[in-house]
């Protein structure tokens, strides 16, 4: 009983909503006892405000005043008034059957909700009661409400969602997926809308048991209506929804074949598994749409992307062998002659030519290759400084440093208030920083700060403040000098000649403020060679010995990754990732640090 007046009360003040009144009004004392739960004084004057208006608003409270007060008869009078003076109103037989329940008399209580429902004749009538019901958490009687309502209106508005709506309320999940899929089956037109109710069940904080529900019922009524292809739809977008790629792979291949598409949902489909790093699918759904044919629609666009995914599966996740990368310029030579060299396939020249340049050694070959895209017609300017900014990446690995510097200048100039620009600056900064002139450096860097592109940003005040910490304590700027050059000489594939420079600084100047950072540079450059075992010693080092310092954040988030991804020790990892979130609050690892440990700890994330 308690639990139902509370109901009531929470049914007063927020479904029928407060009396607006003046200080001193007597709608405004009402209110005020109602509220500290003075019910008897707060009963006189809802009691005249009724009298004198016998408005709705006033109803609410002064028949819940009279229930607090467990003056039952009174106010069954009140409710049956109520009902006679508004009998277009049917949801007035609800309060009616709520005086029933105080009253201990359930029979009664029953026949008023009953005829409640018997009385809808209108659409509004229907929504109305249902809310009446659902305020009190008479779930069965809003269902069978909405169920008329599905009658008076022949099935023209189902109340389908409003439905489901109370099926979640009441727990019963099973129901609330069959009236979305029923609803979806009698028309595609709500595909939008029930995807838009499922929504909540995914994400963070994914409703597992609801979503096995949900699959488990398409899958009954794909197999039992084949040519409802609306359901394999919904699937589809649930699997994706759950980075349940490969299922969706299948489902979206079978809907292709069955509707004789161009492969445009597999398309769709080939970029979200890219962007989750599941370049398998990704690769399966391209290969599967490039097979259709050269005449088809996506054909082109398939056989980049294709190769595009291949890239960053190979470079991107750096794990590869020598054969991996021959092939891999192979298919794109085979794309290219096929496609031809323009605007379009300027994208591929580009990642071909880094891909000589950065991995194959055929340097000369990249230059030619970037100096033929620039010079196409109707090239975008924005893909042009691109491909110069390329360029200028490999001129400056290749050793010729003042013409890399020119080609950054010429980006920087043309777009010097866009992202690429920024970028062009920021790599002429890094120019200076290389060749030991730090003070030009810092003041671009710096400028850089502002910059756009949060990434440029905060790429440009991290190697600012290494400069400032290598040189805050140490007027000697060689240590920082040999650094730099190393830094420039892993730029350039001379690994081994970077990490003897790096330990030369060690062995030189001891105990430099440069210490994490060299061990940092070393890390990078063991990862580089997929020898994490030595990368994660080195990443270990500076979270015990340096953890306090600007690195130590991102030595430990590198060490729980390496764990995680490489090392497969979960709970090592776990560990980890709860220390970035204690000991680095302010960190810019820290939500992604969150989410990773929750899914660790096997919080569902879907």
């Amino acid at each position: 009983m308690k639990k139902l007046n509370y109901i009531l009360l929470l049914f007063a003040f927020v479904i029928v909503g407060p009396v607006i009144a003046q200080p001193g009004t007597d709608e405004q004392l009402a209110i005020q006892y109602f509220q500290n739960k003075e019910f008897e004084k707060a009963l006189d004057y809802y009691e005249k405000l009724y009298n004198k208006k016998s408005s709705q608003q006033y109803f609410t409270a002064y028949l819940n005043c009279l229930l607090e007060l467990k003056e039952y008869k009174k106010a069954e009078k009140l409710a049956k008034k109520q009902i006679k003076q508004n009998p277009q109103n049917p949801e007035f037989n609800v309060d009616l059957g709520v005086v029933y329940t105080y009253a201990q008399e359930p029979g009664k209580a029953t026949n008023a909700w009953e005829q409640a429902i018997k009385n809808i004749k209108l659409d509004e009538q229907v929504f109305a009661v249902a809310k009446a019901f659902v305020a009190i958490q008479q779930y069965d009687y809003a269902i069978e409400t909405y169920l008329k309502g599905r009658k008076i209106t022949q099935n023209d508005y189902p109340y389908s969602f409003e439905l489901a709506d109370v099926y979640v309320a009441k727990g019963d999940k099973s129901a609330m997926i069959n009236e979305y899929l029923d609803v979806l089956e009698k028309d595609d037109a709500y595909i939008q809308s029930v995807q838009n109710s499922l929504q909540t069940s995914f994400g963070n904080e994914a409703d597992v048991k609801q979503n096995e529900l949900l699959k488990s019922e398409l899958l009954k009524r794909i197999a039992r209506r084949p040519d409802k292809t609306i359901l394999s739809e919904l699937l589809i977008w649930m699997q994706m929804q759950q980075k349940d790629f490969d299922g969706a792979f299948i489902q979206a291949k079978a809907l292709d074949k069955r509707k004789k598409e161009e492969g445009g949902r597999l398309m769709d489909l080939a970029k979200l598994a890219a962007q989750n790093e599941n370049y398998d699918v990704a690769l399966k759904a391209y290969q599967y749409v490039i097979d259709k044919g050269a005449n088809n629609y996506f054909y082109a666009n398939a056989r980049m992307e294709l190769l595009d995914v291949s890239y960053q599966k190979i470079i991107l996740k750096g794990l590869y062998t020598t054969t991996d990368l021959l092939e891999l310029e192979k298919n794109y030579q085979i794309t290219i002659n096929e496609l031809g060299k323009s605007a379009n396939t300027a994208p591929l020249l580009k990642k071909m030519a880094h891909l000589q340049a950065f991995y194959l050694d055929k340097t000369a070959d990249a230059i030619a290759l970037l100096e033929e895209a620039i010079a196409l017609s109707n090239l975008a300017a924005s893909m042009q400084a691109e491909c110069k900014l390329e360029l200028a990446d490999i001129l400056l690995m290749s050793g010729d440093i003042w013409e890399a510097s020119l080609r950054y200048s010429q980006v920087e100039k043309a777009f010097k208030h866009d992202a690429v620009g920024q970028e062009a600056k920021f790599r002429n900064a890094k120019i200076s920083y290389y060749t030991g002139d730090f003070k030009w450096a810092q003041a671009q860097l710096d400028v850089l700060k502002g910059a756009t592109s949060k990434l440029i940003s905060n790429d440009a005040m991290d190697l600012s403040m290494q400069i400032s910490d290598a040189l805050a304590v140490d007027t000697n700027i060689a240590p920082l000098i040999l650094f730099a050059h190393a830094d420039l000489l892993a730029f350039q594939n001379k690994d081994e000649q970077a990490v003897k420079t790096l330990d030369s600084i060690n062995i030189l100047y001891p105990n430099h403020a440069l210490a994490d950072d060299i061990l940092y540079k070393k890390a990078k450059i063991m990862l580089k060679h997929s020898k994490y075992a030595e990368a994660a010693a080195l990443y270990d080092t500076i979270t015990k010995d340096y953890g306090d310092d600007i690195l130590g954040d991102d030595a430990l988030f590198n060490l729980a990754e390496l764990n995680e991804y490489q090392f497969k020790d979960t709970n090592k990892a776990k560990e980890l990732y709860q220390q970035i979130l204690i000991k680095y609050p302010g960190s810019l690892y820290v939500v992604e640090a969150r989410k990773r440990f929750r899914k660790l700890r096997g919080d569902s994330l879907n």
